[in-house]
């Protein structure tokens, strides 16, 4: 045990040595990315002992062991006090390597015999130095609620997919070769919105109860003036609250102009023979005003067409009854109950995908796209085509990746979101992109990834459910 010890100290002075604080305002742009690389390498190293000792402080300290928990001992009334205090991390800090370590530890049964961890593939891809906690946690925690209903072999599959597209090996997206090998690595951020694809996946029937949950604790509450303002406060329902975020987004687009146009004051709030609590009246009349102000006409477009929620849900699920909606701008779906609600308010607009994403049916000679491809290509791209850009669909605009100058059609195979900035630089960054067969490939710069390849690239979560729709059979 001393030897351990001892031996990190001596890592830790060597980096000490090695790299100075203010070291990187000396270096080149390519040293720096490089070094930066590598000191996160070894940051995944030490992430995977930190992960390993606080699992194993869990261990310890287990609530059966009584007066004998570690935690206990050492006069601590938690495993993540214990850890506060040993680490000097935040409480937060300290119970996710807790939770993150529990989760990957060998596990024992009652007769001593060795069992694997609860996520054997999470746990290899940290002890590998590969995969890191940040990545880890996300994985562990979206999967992990899916454990109770969800196929052990699907589940699994999910598990391993997730690695996968998280260390950039194997093929992550279940696709063949041509061009969905996923040759950058996925960051935390893109592995969560994966991760949630697969948990609604997993446990297809688990967004019912929470809508039904969600229609109790529905509100929206005036707080008490403060310093000339009324703070406002409330738990909007996900449909709600995008339909707000895109009357936001038309408003504070970079290209729009005006102020907030209100629609009617609250009216009929206090009928009588009402049910509902105030805080439901209340959240039920900003979504009738958001409905209303959305079909006026008398706010700001985006892309031409007035602020209109797109909510994607697939025919077979709708057909079915099971299943859920997306409603872009939110991350978390929408009930078909939601999604039948708005169907019935605000019409329907079919769009079908061939086996490779290609919108099948939708195309204009137009130079503009017009509103229906806009909201087409939105379906299939999801927001800003470029891997870690987090710029939502609403904020992007479309690009011809043939240039009209060059004889490029304004056709939905021509076209893709991005967002002002990257298509401002998509001549300069690095950044390649192409179509085939209707559907869009990227290829990462050579600073990025050296001698990387094409991938296939959406962020649609109804897209993204397709492909996770055809592995578990592979993986079964």
């Amino acid at each position: 045990m001393n030897g351990i010890v001892e031996t990190l100290e001596e890592v830790r002075s060597s980096l000490l040595g090695v790299v100075g604080f203010d070291d990187p305002a000396g270096w080149s742009d390519d040293e720096l990315l490089a070094v930066t690389a590598a000191v996160e390498a070894v940051g995944r190293v030490v992430d995977a002992a930190r992960v390993a000792c606080a699992g194993e402080v869990g261990e310890r300290s287990r609530v059966e062991l009584g007066g004998e928990r570690l935690s206990t001992r050492r006069g601590c009334r938690t495993v993540a006090e214990l850890l506060e205090r040993v680490t000097l991390v935040s409480g937060a800090e300290a119970r996710r390597r807790s939770a993150l370590g529990a989760a990957t530890r060998s596990r024992y049964g009652l007769t001593g015999e060795a069992m694997e961890a609860r996520f054997p593939g999470v746990a290899a891809a940290l002890a590998s130095g590969e995969l890191g906690a940040d990545a880890a946690g996300v994985i562990v925690r979206e999967l992990d609620g899916t454990r109770r209903v969800a196929d052990p072999v699907a589940l699994r599959g999910a598990e391993q997919e997730l690695v996968a597209a998280a260390v950039g090996s194997g093929d992550a997206a279940g696709d063949d070769a041509s061009g969905d090998a996923a040759p950058v690595r996925c960051t935390a951020d893109e592995l969560r919105v994966q991760a949630q694809v697969w948990a609604v996946f997993l446990d297809q029937d688990g967004p019912e109860p929470d809508d039904e949950r969600a229609m109790r604790r529905r509100g929206f509450r005036f707080g008490r003036a403060r310093d000339g303002l009324i703070p406002v406060t409330g738990e909007l329902l996900p449909e709600v609250a995008a339909g707000l975020g895109r009357l936001f987004d038309a408003h504070l687009a970079p290209r729009s102009g005006g102020g907030f146009m209100t629609a009617e004051e609250r009216a009929d709030l206090e009928r009588s023979g009402e049910e509902r609590t105030a805080d439901q009246q209340r959240h039920d009349v900003v979504a009738a005003i958001i409905a209303t102000a959305a079909r006026s006409g008398e706010h700001p477009t985006i892309g031409g067409a007035a602020p209109t929620v797109l909510v994607s849900v697939r025919a077979a699920d709708l057909k079915e009854g099971h299943g859920v909606a997306h409603a872009d701008g939110v991350e978390i779906p929408v009930s078909l109950r939601a999604a039948r609600q708005l169907m019935c308010t605000g019409g329907m607009q079919q769009v079908t995908f061939d086996g490779a994403g290609r919108i099948i049916g939708l195309g204009s000679p137009e130079r503009c796209f017009t509103p229906h491809q806009r909201r087409a290509i939105t379906l299939r791209d999801g927001g800003c085509l470029i891997p870690g850009c987090r710029v939502p669909a609403s904020w992007c605009e479309i690009h011809h990746v043939i240039p009209d100058a060059d004889g490029g059609p304004t056709h939905t195979d021509n076209g893709v979101l991005l967002c002002w900035f990257h298509h401002r630089t998509i001549e300069t960054s690095g950044w390649g992109i192409r179509m085939i067969r209707g559907a869009p490939q990227v290829r990462p710069p050579a600073w990025l990834d050296p001698g990387g390849g094409w991938r296939s690239v959406t962020r649609s979560p109804t897209r993204l459910a397709d492909r996770v729709e055809r592995r578990p059979a592979a993986v079964a």
